[in-house]
């Protein structure tokens, strides 16, 4: 009997050092393939766009026109070592939840297709996918509805399923594409909505090679370009934001990145796409388009290491409330965060840390303005435009100072 069992324990073992060697080796293979990209970048390189030299296009790589900082680089001096510390899960992160408990909304939900003038509904389906309905129009933003974000099935993977299920979506006339990232540009997606409803994709210059080259067709404009959209009053502005591209890093900002601002009957809506703070005079130029109804502002994925409040391509709550000050929005919802683990910060640190930030600047007693969370799947009714109040100065410092409490710091 202590033979067999011996040979019974020794075969229940095998399959633990296998699977230990295994993801190793598979993490192994994927830090050497991301320093391949960066060593041997010939090889993966792209062009996706030529055009004239412009204050933010030098003839073959796209850059922030406010200046940039490298918004690549990571935390520390050893690249090898944080990405396998990110890889692994050992760099001291808070635990994220493995699942979100979501009700995805149902058709019913969703704004009537004789919905009166004026209305509004938004349905926030997670991360920075959004679907605004209008009456006679229906928008999503940086649709993604795969489980992973990256190349090859790789990548973060969904802690909350999509807010809708996509055979419930209703027909989709407008998508904004904010830039080529993974988590933004997700291409089965794109697929599935292009062969169903053949919506107009508006994006910036060069994405729409990426697009032509899965047989999608789209419309891709410099920051201050203008689409029309067929039938409908509503014109689509490119607006300028600060971030970066790449696909396969070896074509790092060979895309341009960009926000947009809808232009519509009843007020305009904003969406921050994936950025960084540069300037913030992006936000101005956004507000400078006409009053805005409703603003998408990123949160999340802000945090490398501890106590962090932004990063170079990311803001996080503090700049987003200075963002939405600039704008002038009415209505604000956070986006960005809560779908995908990306970074450091906890799942819920970043709202936590908004309603902070939103007490400091003086704005969380508005009776007009709003910025709060959406629930996922949950259809919010986007109050008409009122006479526009004024809002209180409180510089970033003063706000940072502020936030500067045990209980700010205990936010992981």
């Amino acid at each position: 009997m202590r033979l067999w069992d011996g040979v019974a324990m020794t075969a229940q073992s095998i399959p633990r050092r296998v699977k230990h060697v295994v993801l190793v080796a598979i993490m192994f293979l994927m830090i050497a393939a991301c320093l391949a990209i960066t060593i041997v970048p010939r090889f993966l390189d792209r062009v996706y766009y030529q055009g004239p030299r412009s204050s933010h296009y030098d003839g073959a790589h796209f850059f922030n026109a406010d200046g940039s900082d490298d918004d690549l680089r990571l935390p520390g001096n050893n690249r090898v070592a944080f990405l396998w510390r990110q890889l692994t899960g050992s760099d001291g992160r808070p635990a994220w939840p493995a699942n979100v408990a979501v009700r995805p909304a149902e058709p019913a939900e969703l704004l009537p297709p004789n919905a009166a003038s004026g209305r509004m509904r938004v349905t926030w389906i997670g991360h920075s996918s959004v679907l605004i309905q209008v009456p006679g129009l229906n928008i999503l933003t940086d649709p993604i509805w795969s489980r992973r974000t990256g190349p090859f099935g790789l990548g973060p993977k969904r802690v909350a399923e999509p807010g809708m299920r996509m055979a419930d979506l209703p027909k989709i006339h407008v998508v904004l594409l904010s830039h080529d990232h993974y988590d933004h540009f997700d291409l089965p997606t794109l697929q599935a909505l292009w062969a169903r409803d053949r919506p107009l994709m508006v994006t910036s210059l060069g994405n729409d090679a990426l697009l032509r080259s899965v047989g999608i067709d789209a419309v891709a404009r410099d920051w201050g370009g203008v689409v029309a959209v067929p039938g409908h009053a509503a014109r689509v502005h490119v607006t300028r934001n600060h971030h970066w591209g790449t696909r396969y890093l070896a074509d790092r900002n060979r895309t341009l990145w960009s926000s947009f601002v809808v232009e519509l009957p009843g007020g305009n809506v904003f969406f921050g796409g994936d950025t960084g703070a540069g300037d913030l005079g992006w936000a101005h130029q956004a507000a400078r388009l006409g009053r805005i109804r409703l603003a998408l502002i990123p949160i999340g994925a802000f945090r490398f290491v501890p106590g962090q409040m932004a990063s170079a391509a990311h803001i996080g709550p503090v700049d987003a409330v200075e963002v939405f000050r600039r704008l002038g929005a009415q209505t604000a919802i956070p986006i960005h965060w809560g779908t995908f683990r990306q970074t450091y910060e906890g799942y819920l640190t970043p709202p936590r840390l908004l309603a902070k930030a939103m007490a400091c600047s003086k704005l969380a007693g508005d009776a007009v303005r709003t910025f709060a969370p959406a629930q996922i799947g949950r259809p919010v009714e986007i109050a008409p435009l009122v006479a526009a109040g004024t809002s209180p100065v409180v510089t970033r410092d003063a706000v940072v100072r502020c936030l500067d409490t045990p209980e700010v710091r205990a936010l992981r």
